[in-house]
């Protein structure tokens, strides 16, 4: 038997996608942490008679990001389509128009790129069912695996696809035809009750790329035994004793690497850390996350000065969202 045509979808056909922020490696947990937070980027997909592409940014973003094939959210529809196969194939529709509203601040270590990739590689997998008349609703495994490809590493991915608080791992597969690709796992932990994030957003950027150009190729034994210990430590933390976390959040890996890049988020996580507060660099930076408890989080979020922007986003319990759009 031949192989499965690709679907053809229908001008009209529309999909909103909607998708939380994140925090990654929570100090020690290096490229496998991630912590969903309740600021949300939303886009509208939608199959048009024109043919050609159009895209419109409002909020974070907007007047930066290119408006053509180059943007983040049409590049990764693309590269789902290329992995849906089979029934769920489609055929790149010739008419797209894309409208996106960005809360999630650009460049800051929120997990802005990872927002944009799950949102493109849902809203393709989504536009794929809606052609075949399926149930709507995102294969969050697919997501996550495509996802985390496009991006290189999982943490600011998975917790995007699954909300919560994420742990992730790769594995190399090797397909019938040979082709290498990386397969990701991920678990949800419970999260404490009393957990409540504290963000600390500052007015300049920091390009992931820029901020892992300065990470050491190699790392003493001695630091990544101690890395280890904490990071099992910040799971139990996480999960049991929000009272660890001071202690959980110590790490050796990448921040102190890093100084140079963000040398503001450093002295804060500092003075922070000194008063007793589990104070990290969220992501690949600059903006700095505290892992604060219902008590605490309040003067937490008055400390760091009016040059940062003091954001108490909760914690989402559910990622990816996907809808219909009905005109």
């Amino acid at each position: 038997m031949g192989e499965a045509r690709p679907h053809r979808l229908q001008p009209g056909t529309s999909v909103h996608v909607r998708v939380p922020a994140s925090s990654a490696n929570l100090g020690p947990g290096f490229d496998s942490v991630g912590l969903a937070l309740g600021v949300w980027d939303e886009c509208t997909a939608t199959v048009t008679d024109e043919p050609g592409l159009v895209v419109e940014v409002e909020g974070s973003g907007a007047g930066e990001v290119p408006l053509d094939e180059r943007h983040l959210v049409y590049r990764s529809m693309l590269t789902g389509w290329h992995h849906l196969a089979g029934s769920a194939a489609v055929e790149v529709p010739a008419g797209l128009r894309l409208e996106c509203r960005n809360a999630v601040p650009h460049g800051r270590g929120l997990g802005s790129s990872a927002t944009a990739i799950v949102t493109g590689i849902a809203a393709a997998q989504a536009l794929s069912a809606l052609s075949r008349g399926d149930v709507l609703g995102a294969d969050l495994g697919f997501v996550n695996d495509i996802a985390t490809m496009v991006e290189g590493h999982p943490d600011n991915a998975s917790a995007s696809v699954y909300g919560g608080l994420t742990l992730s791992w790769s594995e190399d597969e090797v397909p019938a035809a040979g082709a290498r690709r990386v397969a990701t796992s991920t678990v949800r932990v419970p999260l404490h009750d009393e957990v409540a994030p504290v963000v600390f957003v500052p007015g300049e950027t920091l390009s992931t790329a820029r901020a892992r150009s300065v990470l050491p190729s190699h790392v003493r034994l001695a630091d990544a035994a101690y890395n280890s210990a904490r990071a099992a430590l910040l799971v139990h933390a996480l999960r049991h004793d929000p009272e660890l976390l001071l202690p959980a959040t110590e790490e050796r890996l990448h921040q102190e690497a890093r100084r140079s890049s963000y040398p503001h988020s450093m002295e804060l996580v500092d003075r922070l850390r000194a008063d007793g507060h589990a104070a990290v660099v969220s992501g690949a930076g600059p903006s700095v996350l505290v892992l604060a408890t219902r008590g605490s989080q309040d003067g937490v979020a008055g400390s760091a000065g009016e040059e940062w922007e003091a954001l108490r986003p909760g914690v989402p319990d559910e990622g990816v969202m996907v809808r219909t759009v009905t005109s």
